[in-house]
């Protein structure tokens, strides 16, 4: 081997593993590598949020599917799938996806639709019927998929709370159990616990429960009508009214300057970093409505 040769080899494999650190270092640690999610903490959804979640779909051309398994009917229409509230949007490609078998969840002929989705979309419910449906079944991949084909995968209530990586109130006797029979989530966010219902069911200390036991996680809580979009390791909250974060290191810190602050909220317009866990854009603070029954 000349010793030019030698020397563009050495080049080759330096640019390489430079590339390969850049890769690497770039991976984002919490969201997913490609596509968007859209996470909306239940009750009336506006506008802006189904606007925005059909935007990141594809448009009017975007291919929704649709999984309302969570609200546990024993029969799924077009009225009571979730459907329609697509088509009535303007989306003509709509399809309703839905089993309560593992064995079917994890055929190649039922993920057939999951195939040319731009967009899922998981209606409201009990998060541990889509777990036990869906959870590390061949649906779950190409969920996955959908994703890394940048599409868009949403969902309201508890199709909000099983894109975490940790299953709140997963449990199946009932929903006020924080840390139930069911712990795993679809991991969309890793290291990442969701609540919903936020403000309107005063719920802003529920979560205390589960980071105080898995002080790994971040904790998100989302108020009705609100959403935040991910992309990567950032999100913006849209929607009506506040999204709570509730990081276990700044509630130490808190707590050590003789403070107790075990959340903060986040309003419309700002952006939140998942890894550093900073926020990014504070926005212009203003005053929203805090549901009647969260007032004191």
């Amino acid at each position: 081997m000349t010793r030019r040769h030698a020397f563009r080899t050495l080049l080759a494999i330096t640019l390489l593993v430079m590339y390969q650190n850049c890769v690497t270092a770039d991976e984002p640690k919490i969201g997913p590598a490609n596509g968007s999610l859209v996470i909306v903490g239940g009750g009336a959804m506006g506008e802006e949020i189904r606007q925005r979640f059909i935007e990141l779909a594809g448009g009017k051309d975007a291919h929704i599917v649709v999984i309302p398994t969570a609200s546990g009917e024993e029969e799924y229409t077009s009225r009571n799938s979730g459907e329609q509230m697509w088509k009535s949007m303007g989306v003509e490609h709509v399809t309703m996806l839905h089993t309560y078998d593992r064995e079917i969840a994890d055929t190649d002929e039922f993920v057939e639709p999951l195939k040319t989705a731009t967009g899922v979309w998981f209606g409201g419910g009990r998060q541990w019927r889509l777990a036990d449906s869906y959870l590390n079944t061949k649906t779950h991949a190409a969920l996955w998929e959908v994703l890394n084909r940048n599409g868009v995968i949403g969902g309201s209530s508890a199709g909000a709370t099983i894109q975490g990586s940790y299953l709140a109130r997963g449990d199946s006797k009932t929903n006020v159990i924080m840390r139930g029979d069911h712990q795993e989530g679809m991991s969309f966010l890793k290291n990442v616990a969701i609540d919903q219902h936020l403000l309107a069911r005063n719920r802003q200390f529920d979560m205390l429960e589960i980071i105080e036991a898995e002080p790994h996680l971040l904790g998100i809580g989302l108020d009705e009508g609100t959403a935040i979009v991910v992309q990567q390791d950032t999100f913006e909250v849209i929607g009506a009214t506040y999204v709570a974060v509730y990081d276990p290191e700044q509630i130490k810190t808190q707590r050590e300057a003789g403070r107790y602050l075990p959340f903060f909220l986040l309003h419309p317009g700002q952006k939140f970093d998942l890894e550093t866990r900073r926020i990014m854009q504070r926005g212009t603070p203003f005053d929203l409505p805090l549901p009647r029954s969260a007032t004191p």
